[in-house]
């Protein structure tokens, strides 16, 4: 994109761009549906290991839940695998009506949001899936057995996912906000205590009404928060 593009031509780039990118999520899906399968079993493999071994599997409750769920799983890891290309289509729109110090750290702060958005979802898979999971599933009897659908299993576990991966982008948030004078460092640790309430505020409103999955999230909130607080310090503007 040039900055002296007339708004026709800038219209014209977008479209193409998008375009671009919607063709490379397609390919990505085809790839993708064709092993949904396999990675829903993957997706399931913590709740599976959490249940009752007389209980090992999922179940579905309307005729058409299994190829829109399979649908659901393509999708989402083709926007994921597509991703970087998209993310590449969008920085070449924008990247030449930034300034040179805009340039420099642009990319780099696209590139850790990806890899932080990862990280969050890969510790929810790998640390909170299994013991939200056994949490949960404690309150069965042998009057109350679990049965529970693989479409309201994906809503709840790409839920979990999506919302981790957001979370742990709050140090790259309290660093650029910092880098930008908006907020300093300082003013981050000074506040902490408030901090802590806000944490578990939201903790309680993005998970399900128990204390331990409120824990899983709010903790790891909490030290990306002083994490956050610490990188501010460090890379926040000098005051003159």
């Amino acid at each position: 994109m040039s900055e002296h593009m007339p708004l026709t031509g800038h219209l014209k780039e977008l479209r193409q761009r998008l375009i671009r990118s919607a063709i490379a999520v397609t390919a990505a899906f085809a790839a993708t549906y064709w092993y949904s399968d396999v990675l829903m079993e993957i997706l399931t493999r913590p709740l599976i290991e959490a249940l009752p071994e007389s209980s090992r599997f999922m179940a579905f409750t309307a005729v058409s839940e299994p190829f829109f769920t399979y649908l659901k799983v393509g999708m989402y890891s083709a926007v994921l695998l597509a991703s970087p290309y998209v993310l590449f289509q969008a920085w070449g729109f924008v990247a030449p009506a930034l300034y040179e110090e805009e340039k420099k750290w642009f990319f780099p702060v696209v590139f850790v949001s990806t890899l932080l958005f990862l990280s969050g979802a890969v510790f929810a898979y790998v640390f909170v899936f299994p013991t939200a999971f056994k949490y949960l599933l404690s309150f069965s009897t042998p009057e109350l057995k679990p049965f529970i659908s693989m479409g309201e299993y994906f809503s709840t576990a790409a839920m979990f996912l999506v919302v981790f991966g957001a979370v742990f982008q709050l140090p790259l948030v309290m660093a650029v906000t910092a880098k930008l004078g908006i907020v300093s460092g300082k003013t981050y640790i000074a506040y902490w205590r408030y901090a802590i309430v806000v944490i578990f505020i939201v903790a309680a409103v993005l998970t399900p009404p128990d204390v331990v999955s409120q824990l899983l999230l709010g903790l790891p909130m909490l030290g990306l928060y002083f994490i956050g607080a610490l990188l501010a310090l460090m890379l926040g503007k000098k005051q003159g």
